[in-house]
């Protein structure tokens, strides 16, 4: 065991190829199988495996009212920085385990997800680091994965890759309520919507979601824990990041980007994390980028505990999944629905809130809820939803999203409606004229 251990813990400052990634954390989950578990969600197109280390105290499963977080780095091939520092966090979380009661608490509480690299085959393609850029960006098939997903604003040509589609699988096989995607090459915060068109605000050049409160915070809680991108001054005189953080679209316009895809179709909230102005730093400066980042880490993952969270049962107490759960006034284009246990998790600033449950078929149950900032005792409010006229056996029908331009029908209905409004004012000025 103390061999196991002393392996585990011999993580040094540098980069870890496949062989050596794979080898440590074969060695973290050896030395903690009780708080571990390691399992590929896929293959990359040469046929690497795409590994996930999973942490807490039920790390096989996932286990009613904890809720799921990830971290994925890597996602293009020759931005490094975020692969590394996810094996120090991996280090970091077992050996503090049972020791830092901040860290225990949050691992009690928390299953946590982690992917140091979305793109191996990326990495070994790059055999020259370069600070801008390199062909290692792109997958094996010359494909950039973050361009790669299926887009909520418009049609995307590209051609769904293994990796992308692993990636996919999973975000549906798991209740995932928060994420953030490490990338490199600034340093920023950056939030959805990375694409949109005028329903979403693209006009006046930021895209808004319907959560674009939740966004800011969850994007100023990383930058301004970050030992220096809260002060936005980013890589070079041209461009500044007001806090550190940054509206994606604003930015600049993303097809097909993962984020998106997580907010819409996965019910998590994703941002992405531009951690280094070089994208593949020389080896001496992984300690200096594990420092920089080691807080602000931890305090993105304790966010997952913001908001509300419960449970939608039938007369009986059965979980009842499919129905949908959202706060009034802030629809999803996609409805939140609960999962396989009925539960549901949605991310909120501390206020009021009318919470509303939506069996397809029998009356909504609305609960108005006062929310505090629980991310310090590691659990949402709960606020569960019993409907006493409700049977399971009924309500067992499969919901489904389709995987369309979802925004593209709101923009039609939103076209639709200017005529009429113009025809009712033209009519008003009539009836008065005449009168």
């Amino acid at each position: 065991i103390l061999c196991l251990a002393s392996a585990a813990a011999a993580l040094d400052f540098k980069y870890h190829h496949t062989e050596e990634l794979e080898e440590y954390l074969r060695g973290v989950h050896a030395a903690y199988p009780s708080l571990t578990h390691l399992h590929s969600i896929g293959r990359s197109v040469e046929g690497r495996d795409l590994w996930v280390l999973v942490l807490g105290r039920f790390p096989t499963h996932h286990k009613i009212g904890i809720p799921e977080f990830k971290y994925v780095a890597n996602m293009h091939g020759d931005e490094t920085v975020g692969r590394e520092i996810l094996l120090h966090l991996i280090d970091f979380l077992v050996t503090s385990y049972g020791r830092d009661p901040v860290i225990t608490r949050l691992l009690n509480n928390t299953r946590i997800h982690i992917m140091p690299t979305m793109n191996p085959d990326g990495f070994e393609a790059t055999e020259v680091p370069d600070c801008y850029y390199t062909r290692g960006r792109y997958n094996r098939n010359g494909e950039d994965l973050n361009r790669n997903f299926p887009d909520a604003f418009e049609n995307n040509s590209a051609r769904i890759q293994p990796e992308t589609r692993a990636v996919m699988d999973w975000i549906k096989n798991e209740t995932f309520v928060l994420s953030a995607n490490l990338h490199g090459g600034a340093l920023v915060a950056s939030y959805t919507f990375d694409n949109g068109n005028p329903v979403t605000g693209s006009l006046k050049g930021y895209s808004r979601s319907p959560d674009d409160d939740v966004f800011i915070h969850l994007a100023k809680t990383y930058s301004s824990n970050h030992a220096s991108m809260y002060k936005g001054t980013g890589c070079d005189n041209s461009q500044t990041f007001p806090e550190g953080i940054t509206n994606g679209y604003s930015w600049y316009q993303l097809e097909g980007g993962m984020q998106d895809y997580n907010y819409v179709w996965g019910q998590c909230f994703e941002i992405t994390l531009e951690l280094s102005c070089c994208k593949y730093p020389p080896e001496d400066e992984l300690g200096k980028f594990w420092r920089d980042n080691k807080v602000a880490l931890i305090e993105y993952i304790k966010q997952v505990h913001l908001g509300v969270k419960g449970q939608v049962t039938d007369k009986n107490g059965n979980p009842i999944p499919n129905a949908i759960v959202e706060a009034k006034g802030r629809p999803h284009v996609c409805p939140y629905r609960t999962n396989e246990q009925g539960e549901y998790f949605l991310l909120l600033l501390p206020g009021t809130y009318v919470i509303n449950a939506t069996v397809p078929g029998f009356k909504s149950m609305l609960k108005t809820v006062e929310i505090p900032d629980n991310t310090g005792n590691f659990s949402a409010l709960k606020q569960d939803f019993s409907f006493p006229e409700v049977s399971v056996k009924i309500t067992s029908r499969v919901a489904s999203c389709p995987k369309t331009p979802l925004y593209q029908e709101l923009t039609r209905a939103s076209a639709a409606v200017k005529p009429t409004v113009h025809i009712l004012a033209f009519m008003t000025v009539m009836l008065i004229t005449f009168k």
